[in-house]
């Protein structure tokens, strides 16, 4: 069983025993019966301080064990596992699924306070012999859904008038883009897959936001009520392969109304002093050669991030497999918004086009993106010597023993520094995780996350699925046009740039001044001066801490299973693994803020781990990646350079450790 303590992992070993297939003809998911829920009583608990993250399962009832990777793992001989066919592009069978739910079930159920569900719970349109169906794609997410009433299940409450009253935790589920038929394409709302999921998720969805859901498929969850909300975004309104739909600029388009609900609650998050943690299938990855949003949602998403940094702790996606982390940063604003906190050479747009945005994203293209997040990285403003982004403000205001003119020159760069990087707490920067998935292109993968319930420890999970939106009709669309900014500090759009040069030539004729032109959309406020930073950037309440990665290493289990010749359950050999720990060795971040995270990201461009001048590593966590389950510690004491070291590290944890060292050295060496 898994044990946390004090934001450390103690695995011993664990007998999974998986429920049957939840249908009885699973060639024939339309005659689907569910089985009854556990009997066994919920416990009341209070905050854990961790929550769990589980994306794109994949569930595929076609699935055959021995089967042909290369037909999708439903026909021909080959080398399919039963539990999955690892680093294949075959989805999930209801083995993996279920013996997760059940990993689960007795690992991590009493140790969670909420879970973050991000999309694609039915199986890819792969085999033109099986093509999907609605009622197919239906039916696995119902699937998938009774999964979780088995483990989080109220089972005196799952038959009251209240479906919103049915889990001892809050879950929060979002739309993946084969959750639709056809795949991507999901039209403006209300639509046949809102009022669908209307019905599949009614479990989830508060009353009191039913309607904005209908409309386009968004709702938010009070998982602490009055201290923390989770947003479940439809990231398919922001996605650039949804031909349906076109962006997030015109007042007609889905993506406009999403991007002003979501401003809107933000607002309303605010003034409750509450704070929010987005979620959503699709991330929005912004390299030259892969861009997953429509231009005009990430730069309205950048800019969201940006001014209510105070109120988002981070956004965490699937979609794509790959174990990644990404900045958006608020010089990529196509308006030049007067930033107190950047120099003037960062503002200003950046020219941006992306070479291909092809759908295929295939282990080629995986590599191309890495090293090209790689470059972004390598980029950052760099600290000056002696100093790291890793450092706390307190050990930022240390004195130096340096004196004189060399003391003064050190703290003018790094104050430089730090206004490069938006002041003390990195807030040019918003943060958004990619967690692996469990559908097996790589290895299966679950992700815990620890934050900070300092002052929280009475509170209690949300009992109910909560959440009173902020009416649109509260704000007046004209007003936060013109209130947004102080006059002096009005944005001004790239495309104005020549009538701007204009505006300067007849201020010197006539002397007279002229505003620049405004976005034609209601910008956010920033936050008071007053303000303290958020939990993003400071650690405090809620601030992530650490997360623990974990992985079920399916070469190994199968080949358990060939040596045991005593036909016995074959679940008694599944199970998930600590695969890394953030604050481990390698990594040694000391909590999750943006801060942390830019530490990181410079310490990848550059190749290298801290040295023994800039971070030590102090009894952190490692994992002896020859047998995952054996833990050890590391002493206190000073870490040697390596080159290359991190990112290799980096690279083997994007892909789950399944990439070998040859195809590493070539693709990213």
């Amino acid at each position: 069983m898994v044990r946390f303590t004090g934001g450390l992992l103690l695995f011993a070993a664990f007998t999974a025993a998986a429920p049957p297939d939840l249908f009885s003809n699973k060639h024939n998911p339309e005659q689907a019966v569910l089985k009854p829920p556990s009997k066994a009583q919920p416990k009341p608990r209070k905050l854990q301080g961790r929550f769990l993250h589980i994306t794109d399962l994949h569930p595929d009832p076609f699935y055959e064990s021995g089967s042909d990777p290369d037909e999708a793992c439903h026909h021909g001989k080959g080398q399919a596992g039963y539990f999955g066919a690892e680093v294949t592009e075959c989805d999930s069978p209801f083995t993996l699924v279920n013996a997760t739910f059940k990993w689960i079930e007795e690992n991590l159920k009493d140790q969670v306070d909420f879970v973050v569900w991000t999309g694609d719970s039915a199986r890819h349109d792969n085999d033109e012999k099986i093509p999907r169906s609605d009622k197919q794609v239906i039916k696995l997410n119902r699937y998938v859904v009774n999964k979780f009433v088995e483990v989080f299940g109220k089972p005196d409450n799952l038959d009251d008038p209240d479906p919103t009253n049915d889990f001892v935790v809050p879950i929060v589920p979002t739309f993946g883009n084969n959750d639709i038929l056809p795949h991507n394409i999901f039209t403006p709302g209300p639509n046949k897959w809102t009022r669908a999921y209307w019905s599949i998720w009614n479990k989830f969805v508060p009353e009191a936001q039913r309607h904005s859901f209908a409309r386009g498929g968004w709702f938010f969850t009070e998982v602490i009520p009055n201290k923390l909300a989770v947003f479940s975004l439809n990231t398919l309104y922001f996605f650039d392969s949804n031909s349906a739909v076109d962006g997030c600029d015109l007042e007609s388009e889905p993506g406009y109304e999403h991007m002003e609900w979501l401003r809107i609650q933000l607002q309303f998050l605010r003034q409750r002093g509450m704070k929010a943690i987005l979620t959503g299938h699709v991330p929005p990855a912004r390299t030259q050669s892969k861009q997953n949003w429509d231009e005009s949602c990430y730069q309205k998403y950048t800019l969201w991030m940006r001014q209510y940094r105070d109120v988002v702790i981070f956004s965490t996606f699937g979609h794509m497999n790959i174990d990644h982390f990404m900045f958006q940063d608020e010089k990529d604003l196509k308006y030049s918004f007067k930033f107190e906190s950047i120099n003037s050479d960062l503002t200003g747009p950046k020219t941006f086009e992306p070479e291909s945005n092809a759908e295929n994203f295939t282990i080629a293209a995986k590599a191309t993106y890495l090293n090209e997040l790689r470059n972004e990285w390598s980029e950052l403003p760099s600290p000056p010597h002696g100093y790291t982004y890793g450092q706390s403000v307190a050990h930022d205001e240390v004195e130096t023993e340096k004196k004189g003119k060399k003391k003064k020159d050190d703290e003018k760069e790094y104050r430089k520094f730090l206004k490069a990087i938006g002041g003390e707490w990195g807030e040019r920067y918003s943060l958004s995780l990619v967690s692996p998935s469990v559908v097996p292109n790589f290895f299966p993968t679950l992700r815990i996350v620890e934050y900070n319930i300092t002052g929280l420890e009475d509170h209690h999970p949300a009992v109910g699925v909560i959440g009173t939106p902020a009416k649109m009709a509260d704000f007046d669309v004209e007003d936060a046009l013109e209130d947004s900014f102080p006059e002096d500090e009005q944005p001004k759009s790239e495309d104005d740039s020549d009538e701007m040069h204009d505006m300067k030539k007849k201020k010197k004729k006539k002397g007279k001044k002229k505003k620049p032109k405004k976005p034609g959309f209601p910008v956010p406020k920033p936050p008071s001066k007053s303000s303290p930073p958020g939990p993003g950037y400071s650690p405090q309440p809620l601030s992530l801490i650490s997360y623990t990665q974990l992985y079920a290493n399916l070469t190994k289990i199968h080949e358990e299973l060939e040596k045991d010749k005593k036909g016995a359950d074959p679940n008694k050999h599944f199970d998930y693994h600590v695969e890394y720990t953030t604050n481990d060795d390698v990594y040694g971040m000391k909590d999750l803020t943006v801060r942390s995270w830019l530490d990181l990201a410079e310490r990848i461009g550059r190749d290298t781990l801290p040295s023994a001048e800039t971070n030590d590593v102090e009894d952190d966590l490692g994992v002896d990646q020859s047998n995952p389950v054996t833990l050890r510690r590391h002493k206190k004491g000073k870490s040697k350079t390596m080159k290359n070291h991190l990112w290799i590290t980096f690279i083997k944890r994007a892909f789950v450790h399944t990439k070998p060292d040859e195809d590493i050295e070539q693709d990213f060496g």
